[in-house]
């Protein structure tokens, strides 16, 4: 069995804490799932760009299930702890989404920079078969190098202290608990966080490199605009997910885990699954439209009855 330090030591901060996270948890889970029945049940929305954000708000959900539900269980509990079994599902689990949201991230760059550089072979390029191999490649590539990573830490032995000064299980911190020689973990942890990390985002830097040069030499000033409208929400969400994981993982290594490093934690983890589908909706015309006009159907059928 491990034991989580927590978010906090301070009893009077729980129920607050408590009652943050379980608002973000609703509405992380109504807005996501929302926004899925939305893309898969409007005619106007069934292109890949939608079909990507739909995959990405799944993701969402389930990275939220495997983090806050626990996270709040422990706020009201008197001892934060969690099996050994239970540790090593949640990391399975976190490590896997949080790779499969980075991917996803990466082939919806991909799928801006065809529709902005080739939007006369948009429908050719970008076929039903295509995306569908997009995503469950990047479902492929999230879930094997979670095993690869829950396997070899987890099959470590424990035998000292069992202390994991987080609110969840992260492999670098269940690492420093090991009795066994971890040299070995840590460098395929290392490696598996870099290229989960850097590869994604390097394709991602050069599709909107590809997508300025091409915005660069539109004659017109409303085309560049819709054209850089239509990333504009992606790069929001690029820029949030990218920002709080490199502030937590890229810096000097310590063995104390700051409190800098927990709200960064818990931006990412509970936050920004939060963000995102508000984010495609608020700045996306498609999106805002048909959620007015969805809004305007319900609202008539329960005039009428």
């Amino acid at each position: 069995m491990f034991i989580f330090s927590g978010l906090t030591d301070d009893k009077n901060l729980e129920m607050f804490l408590f009652t943050v996270f379980l608002v973000i948890f609703l509405v992380t889970i109504f807005t996501n799932l929302g926004l899925v029945a939305i893309v898969h049940g409007s005619s106007n929305l069934q292109t890949p760009m939608y079909y990507f954000l739909s995959y990405l708000s799944l993701v969402d959900v389930l990275y939220s299930f495997t983090i806050i539900p626990k996270m709040l269980s422990d706020l009201m509990s008197l001892k934060d702890s969690i099996s050994f079994e239970g540790c090593a599902l949640q990391f399975f689990f976190y490590a896997a989404l949080a790779s499969i949201d980075s991917l996803l991230l990466s082939t919806m760059s991909y799928d801006r920079y065809v529709a902005i550089c080739y939007p006369l072979r948009y429908a050719s390029i970008m076929t039903r078969k295509k995306y569908l191999c997009l995503v469950l490649l990047s479902f492929s590539i999230g879930f094997i190098q979670s095993t690869i990573q829950t396997g070899c830490a987890f099959t470590l032995r424990f035998c000292g202290p069992n202390l994991i000064d987080h609110f969840y299980c992260d492999a670098p911190l269940v690492l420093r608990l090991s009795c066994s020689d971890t040299s070995t973990c840590n460098m395929v942890t290392i490696y598996i966080v870099i290229a989960m990390g850097m590869g994604p985002l390097m394709a991602i830097l050069l599709s909107y490199l590809l997508i300025t040069l091409s915005i660069s030499r539109m004659k017109s000033a409303d085309s560049r605009k819709k054209a850089f409208s239509t990333c504009s929400s992606h790069l929001i969400c690029i820029s949030i997910f990218y920002g709080t994981i490199f502030f937590t993982y890229l810096h000097p290594p310590s063995h104390v885990f700051t409190i800098q490093d927990k709200v960064a934690s818990v931006f990412y983890t509970a936050v920004t699954p939060m963000l995102n589908p508000i984010i495609y909706s608020l700045r996306n015309q498609d999106v805002k439209r048909t959620i007015i006009a969805s809004a305007q159907k319900l609202l008539m059928m329960c005039t009428r009855h």
